[in-house]
């Protein structure tokens, strides 16, 4: 199960959503069940972990948001595919997402804070992407990760309006728990679990969160000091079953692919 949704890109991006909705009754069982404090784990300290429910809706969840193809702006309900979150960078307008979710060439925008059809703080355009070679020409899987340069708006940046968590590469798998946070197609509102990951390869790490399905790509893994040390993708573009996700390790090609992506104007 391919963690991109949508029929506007690649075919190999794109996962049947009748297939994701096998997985929204029980979905919504699990969500009625747990409670807030598991979203609020990353936040607040240690909280249940591989508990899903809705995110709460706060300036620190602001900063993850929702990508959409350009020409669905005016209809942003049911139409986005992948998730993104802004990451901080001197030019203050960096997102990081799973490459798979930046590759089709299409014109995209970003909502960050989406919820139920709305974009709280503007919808923010994709004005360059900055990807691994390797993965444009072989889609390799462990070059998962891409981030994208957003365009500012009346001399404002993204970062400006819903600030940011930092990149950070070398971070030891599992050290922390972290929290996961994104948009399944299925939901209009962003769903989190925390958990602690796991080592899955010598490039690859798992973790263990029910119900994070097509359109849950590009999610920000997030530790209790605000810093993403994980994306979902990688691994069969992110993983087979809604349960266990998959992220890049970021490490050296990582970090450069960073420095490359923060020096845009």
């Amino acid at each position: 199960m391919k963690r991109t949704s949508g029929s506007n890109g690649p075919a190999h991006h794109a996962r049947p959503r009748a297939v994701t909705r096998q997985y929204a009754l029980f979905s919504a069982l699990v969500l009625l069940a747990a409670t807030s404090a598991s979203v609020a784990a990353a936040d607040d300290g240690p909280g249940p972990l591989g508990v899903t429910a809705v995110t709460t809706s706060t300036p620190q969840s602001a900063r993850v948001g929702a990508l959409f193809h350009a020409d669905k702006a005016d209809d942003l309900n049911g139409n986005h595919f992948c998730t993104a979150s802004v990451v901080d960078g001197p030019n203050r307008n960096l997102i990081v997402t799973a490459a798979h979710c930046l590759g089709d060439g299409d014109d995209l925008v970003f909502a960050p804070g989406y919820r139920d059809g709305k974009a709280p703080y503007g919808l923010w355009r994709v004005k360059r992407r900055f990807m691994p070679d390797s993965w444009s020409k072989d889609q390799d899987e462990d070059s998962d990760l891409a981030f994208g340069i957003i365009a500012p708006q009346a001399g404002r940046s993204v970062e400006d309006v819903v600030g940011a968590n930092r990149f950070v590469t070398g971070a030891t798998t599992g050290a922390t728990a972290v929290t996961l946070t994104g948009y399944p197609d299925t939901r209009e509102q962003p769903i989190s679990c925390t958990n602690k990951p796991q080592p899955h390869s010598t490039t690859q790490q798992r973790i263990d969160c029910p119900e994070f399905t097509a359109g849950t790509s590009g999610s920000p893994w997030i530790n209790g000091e605000h810093q993403v040390v994980g994306v979902l993708g990688g691994h069969e573009e992110g993983g087979l079953t809604p349960d266990t996700s998959y992220s890049v390790v970021l490490g050296r090609n990582a970090a450069e692919l960073y420095k490359d992506a923060a020096a845009d104007p």
